[in-house]
């Protein structure tokens, strides 16, 4: 008697085809909240649920360290992660705690550079994941649609980039 081998199957589809239809209006819902995303219309949303892939973590549960590879943005469905850097001297620094809704690893989707600092799930967390290699392909396949991706993402980096900017000034102002 031979013994069949599975396989697990690694597919976007699979992975989304047994999504409930509230499930995905929901998650359409979350994606629309984010600026990258929210020009685009429904239908271009319900083509990008093919592109996540849902991570679940534990509290305390490291998710990626500084100095790993970007490999893509996470989306809070439940819980929150808290963001850290190390400094040189090994000072950690807390920089930001997400919440349901929020978004990080923004940066992995414009450059191949290592992530700046550190994700812990703080409580048990769930997230949905866009990973790069993804996006990009789907930003070929759709152009007009990727366009309107990357101006999303240039906002979010600008706004971002000028509250960095506003808070440095005012820690410069208070030292003098």
């Amino acid at each position: 008697m031979t013994e069949e081998i599975k396989k697990p199957i690694h597919s976007s589809f699979w992975a989304n085809i047994f999504r409930s239809p509230t499930e995905s209006d929901e998650l359409i819902a979350s994606l629309k909240n984010i600026p990258l995303f929210k020009s685009l219309t429904k239908r271009d949303l319900s083509e990008l649920l093919n592109l996540i892939h849902e991570r679940t973590y534990v509290a305390g549960e490291n998710i990626f360290y500084q100095g790993d590879p970007g490999i893509g943005l996470y989306l809070i469905r439940e819980g929150e992660v808290q963001v850290n850097r190390e400094s040189d001297n090994g000072n950690k620094i807390q920089l930001a705690v997400f919440q349901k809704g929020d978004f990080f690893g923004e940066l992995a989707l414009i450059d191949n550079d290592k992530r700046s600092a550190s994700a812990t799930a703080k409580t048990d967390t769930k997230l949905s994941v866009i990973f790069k290699p993804d996006l990009d392909e789907f930003i070929e396949k759709y152009p007009k649609k990727g366009v309107k991706i990357l101006q999303g993402i240039a906002e979010i980096t600008a706004l971002r980039l000028r509250t960095l900017n506003e808070d440095y000034f005012a820690l410069r102002t208070d030292k003098k």
